[in-house]
């Protein structure tokens, strides 16, 4: 099972020397595969092993409560891969000179690293594949199936890539092996790796201080738990911004803090009647995401839509439109529509919008843009600024469902929108109560929501 989710991003062979595993998009010690690979490969050379990690100053659109979020959790990482005995250090800056530069620091044999679907992690390993002497593997250890493959091309949508999935599921969706305590090192290095760590520690320790947020994987589990207790028989009602039934977890997903895998093996053995519409969630529409970004290089902006949304978009380039709205008035929730702007005050303020009302928000950014290409731009850098799972395949492939029609169908033709799938105000009156979910983000955030419904 381990070979089947690795594939070689180079040709060297295997040599003398640490494992080091580069932690990057799979922050956690538990249920993570390339972390147990990485065991079992320096376990049977007989050589250490050394989790590192490379700090970026800025990646996107991310603030400090994302990294503070983030330290938190790497905190708890560091303390249980210390118990195994296995050491983990942070150094800051780009990988491109970070990774090569500690690898020949600790003579590393074998270099693992997780995967990602995102162009600037994929361009930082291809700068550090330029400059290194050991072997390179990577593991998907966040997707249940590997993202290569779950299918070799981009998906239409669900219902192409739901059967490859399905076949493939039984295989992939396995317990995953214990870490176990690390037998090996070496004396010579002790000393260096140890003022590493608390260098570490202490950085960690700064930069975490900041955050309130529950983070990490044990909370990451108590909250799944949680979940699967009470919310999930419930879970049909997600669509109603009123009710408290979604799993919450999208934090913890993004940081890598839980495994899918984990959350996947847990549902199902709840056997309620509500797992599987949760469970075609957090798969398939999950993996699809990934699919999306991986296979579609273009997939944060406009070119990256099917043919027929481009054309229908530019068709309807120049319709006029009641309103038009700067990118700084969407951040400030300075709009007409009251229910979108508690939509964007609970996303600044919380990270988080019900799910609904994500797809709700980027199409009203559509409708009050001068046109899609700046409604993408417009969308992208505030999921990413404020969400906590923003800069996430979930988000690209959200936006560009709502504004470019990808996954999704031609549907009646209308100004603004031409066949793009079509979302209004009398339509979430139809579904939830409007004035309730503002009053409560009203109350949650301690902010008024001007606008009318």
């Amino acid at each position: 099972m381990l070979e089947k989710r690795l594939r070689k991003l180079n040709e060297i062979q295997p040599q003398s020397g640490p494992v080091v595993y580069w932690m990057s998009r799979d922050q956690r010690a538990l249920d993570n595969w390339a972390l147990v690979y990485a065991q079992s490969e320096a376990r049977a050379e007989k050589e250490p092993l050394i989790v590192f990690f490379t700090l970026v100053d800025a990646f996107l659109e991310a603030r400090d409560p994302h990294y503070a979020c983030m330290a938190k959790g790497l905190l708890e990482v560091m303390e249980t891969l210390e118990s195994k005995k296995i050491p983990f250090i942070i150094v800051p800056g780009n990988p491109k000179d970070t990774v090569p530069r500690f690898l020949k620091e600790v003579g590393a044999g074998q270099l693992v690293s997780d995967s990602h679907v995102l162009r600037e992690p994929r361009k930082w390993k291809e700068d550090v594949n330029r400059n290194l002497s050991c072997s390179h593997v990577e593991m998907d250890a966040h997707n249940i199936i590997p993202v290569w493959l779950a299918s070799p091309k981009a998906e239409y949508g669900a219902y192409t890539i739901r059967p490859k999935i399905h076949r493939l599921l039984d295989e992939f969706l396995v317990s995953i092996p214990e870490l176990e305590s690390h037998p090996y090192s070496r004396d010579d290095a002790d000393e260096w790796l140890r003022l590493q760590s608390i260098r570490t520690r202490q950085l960690l320790l700064d930069m975490s201080q900041s955050s309130p947020e529950a983070s990490g994987s044990r909370a990451a589990m108590d909250r799944m738990r949680d979940f699967a207790e009470n919310r999930l028989p419930d879970y049909s009602m997600r669509n109603d911004p009123n009710q408290s039934v979604t799993s919450e977890l999208s934090r913890f997903i993004h940081f890598g803090q839980i495994s899918v895998q984990r959350i996947a093996l847990e549902v199902r053995k709840t056997g309620d009647a509500s797992s599987d519409e949760f469970l075609e969630e957090l798969i398939v529409r999950r993996e699809l995401a990934e699919n999306f970004c991986y296979y579609n290089p273009r997939y944060d902006s406009l070119e990256g839509a099917p043919d027929w949304a481009k054309k229908t978009l530019h068709e309807h380039e120049a319709d006029p439109r009641e309103y038009l709205y700067r990118t700084d008035d969407l951040e400030e929730a300075r709009t007409h529509d009251r229910l979108w702007n508690a939509a964007q005050t609970e996303m600044v303020h919380t990270g988080t919008m019900p799910g609904y009302l994500r797809m709700y928000w980027a199409k009203k950014i559509l409708e009050w843009s001068k046109n899609a290409d700046e409604a993408y731009s417009a969308a992208i850098y505030l999921n990413n600024r404020y969400f906590w799972d923003g800069r996430d395949a979930n988000g690209y492939a959200g936006i560009a469902w709502s504004i470019g029609g990808v996954h999704d169908r031609a549907w009646a033709e209308r100004q603004i929108f031409g066949k793009i799938r079509y979302m209004s105000l009398s339509g979430a009156k139809r579904k939830f109560d409007v004035m309730q979910y503002i009053h409560h983000v009203e109350e949650q955030t301690g902010t008024s929501v001007h606008g009318s419904v």
